[in-house]
C-alpha cells in the first residue's frame, strides 16, 4: 500500500511517532546519565518504528544519523552558566520551525524556560527533572536560586514530569502536590571484560578499589580518599574523574592523598571499553554520590557485578536494596576497607546480588517502554498542566529521610 499517494496510513504508520530529545550533549553518549539514557532509549524507539531526533552539541562526529536516530548538531556558548541553556534555546527554535514532533522529552530542570515555546507550537513536552541541582555546592547563590525557580517553573509548564527515583517522585508530590512519571535508568550488564586495559595501568583483576565521580563535594571523593588513607587496605584505590570548574576541591583531594602510593588518580577516562573493564575487575566500587536519584555510575558497577561501598542516603539504599556497605564519613570508610579485604566471600555475595538486582530491576528495554508509553499519552493529549499550572512550593524544606545505621547488610 502506497500511503503517501493514497492518503491512507498503514497500521505501523499510525502507531509510529516523531519524538525529539532536547537538553543534553546528545549522541554518541560519552558523558553522563542523560546522554546514556538518550542513546539507549532512542535506539530502542527507532527499532520499534519511531522517528527519533536528538539535538547534540560538542560531538566529534558530525554524522547526521546515529543508531537510526536523526542527529541535529547545533552550537552552544562555551561558558558554564550558559552552555546548556544556549544549546537548548537553539534546539527549541529548530524544533518549532521545522516539522513538529509528536512529543518532546526535555532533560534537566534548568531548561524549563523553553517549555512554553514548545507547547505554544503544539508540541507536548515532558521535563526530566533529574536530581536536586540546587543542592550542589558548585553553584553559587544565584545558580541555586535559578535552579529552584526553574524547578517550580517546570512543574507549572510541563505536560509531564519525569523522576528517576522514588525519592524524587516523593519530593515533587510533597513539595508541589503534582504527580510524576517514575522512569529509572537501565544498567548495562557485563558478564566478562578483557584485562588488557587494566594490565596496562598496572592493575590486576579483583586487585583494587574503584571510585568514578566528578570531583564535587556532594560526591564525597575527599572523604573517600581520606578514609582510605587512614585504612590498612592493601589493594590500591583507583580514582577516575576530574572537576573542570573546581580546582580548589581537586587540590584538596590530592593534598589528602599526599604521598600515599596506594592511591592512583587516572583523571577522566572516556574510553568506554576501558571504563567497563575498570568496573568489572574492581574488588569494590566506592560510591559517594548523595544528591541525585538513581545514579548511572552506580548502576554500571552493579551491572558489572561489583560489590559497593556507598554513601548512606535513601537513594543509594533503594537502588542497592540495602545489599552493600554504607558510610557517612571517612572513619566508616576506613573500617569498611578493612572489612572487605578480609572477607572475600562477603564481597562475592554482594557482587552477585548487585548483578541480579541490576538485571532484574534496571532493564533498558523496560525504560524504553516507559518512554514510549509516555510519548503516546502525550501525543494523545494527556497532560498534568491543567492541575499543575498553579503549583507552589511548600514553605518547609523536604527531608529525604534519616540515615539508617551504617551496616553491611
Amino acid at each position: 500500500m502506497e500511503s503517501e499517494k493514497t492518503g491512507l496510513h498503514t497500521d505501523s504508520e499510525e502507531s509510529s511517532l516523531t519524538i525529539a530529545m532536547i537538553g543534553t550533549r546528545g549522541v554518541p553518549a560519552a558523558y553522563g546519565g542523560f546522554e546514556t539514557a538518550v542513546e539507549e532509549v532512542g535506539r530502542r524507539l527507532v527499532e520499534r518504528g519511531h522517528r527519533v531526533i536528538v539535538y547534540t552539541r560538542g560531538s566529534e562526529s558530525r554524522e547526521p544519523e546515529y543508531l537510526g536516530m536523526r542527529v541535529v548538531h547545533l552550537p552552544a556558548l562555551s561558558q558554564k552558566q550558559l552552555e546548556t541553556l544556549s544549546h537548548t534555546g537553539f534546539s527549541t527554535l529548530h524544533a518549532t520551525v521545522n516539522r513538529r514532533p509528536d512529543a518532546a522529552f526535555v532533560f534537566n530542570a534548568a531548561n524549563a524556560p523553553f517549555l512554553p515555546v514548545l507547547r505554544a507550537r503544539g508540541i507536548p513536552t515532558a521535563l526530566h527533572m533529574d536530581g536536586l541541582e540546587w543542592r550542589r555546592s558548585k553553584w553559587g547563590a544565584r545558580g541555586k536560586a535559578y535552579y529552584r525557580w526553574a524547578e517550580q517553573f517546570g512543574v507549572r509548564k510541563a505536560d509531564a514530569l519525569i523522576a528517576d527515583a522514588p525519592g524524587i517522585s516523593d519530593y515533587y508530590a510533597d513539595q508541589f502536590g503534582v504527580p510524576t512519571e517514575l522512569i529509572r535508568y537501565g544498567a548495562p550488564i557485563l558478564d566478562a571484560a578483557p584485562t588488557d586495559g587494566i594490565h596496562e595501568l598496572g592493575l590486576e583483576s579483583n586487585g583494587y578499589h574503584l571510585v568514578v565521580a566528578r570531583f564535587e563535594p556532594e560526591n564525597h571523593v575527599l572523604e573517600i580518599v581520606e578514609g582510605y588513607r587512614q585504612s590498612d587496605a592493601q589493594k590500591p584505590l583507583v580514582v577516575v574523574g576530574s572537576a573542570p570548574y573546581s580546582a580548589g576541591y581537586t587540590q584538596a583531594i590530592r593534598d589528602a592523598a599526599g604521598t600515599d602510593e596506594r592511591i592512583r588518580f587516572l583523571g577522566g577516562v572516556y574510553d568506554q571499553d576501558l571504563l567497563d573493564a575498570l568496573y568489572f575487575h574492581a574488588m569494590t566500587y566506592v560510591h559517594g554520590h548523595s544528591v541525585g536519584g538513581t545514579n548511572p555510575s552506580l548502576l554500571r558497577a552493579m551491572g558489572a557485578g561489583t560489590a559497593t561501598i556507598a554513601y548512606d542516603v535513601p537513594f543509594n539504599r533503594e537502588v542497592l536494596a540495602d545489599d552493600a556497605w554504607f558510610f557517612e564519613n571517612e572513619r566508616d570508610i576506613a573500617i569498611h576497607f578493612a572489612a572487605v579485604e578480609s572477607d572475600a566471600s562477603r564481597v562475592a555475595s554482594l557482587a552477585d546480588k548487585a548483578r541480579v538486582r541490576a538485571r532484574d530491576s534496571f532493564r533498558w528495554d523496560d525504560v524504553a517502554s516507559a518512554y514510549e508509553d509516555l510519548a503516546r499519552r502525550l501525543a494523545a493529549g494527556e497532560s498534568v498542566h491543567r492541575t499543575a499550572r498553579r503549583a507552589t512550593r511548600r514553605a518547609e524544606e523536604w527531608d529525604f529521610g534519616v540515615r539508617a545505621p551504617v551496616t553491611a547488610s
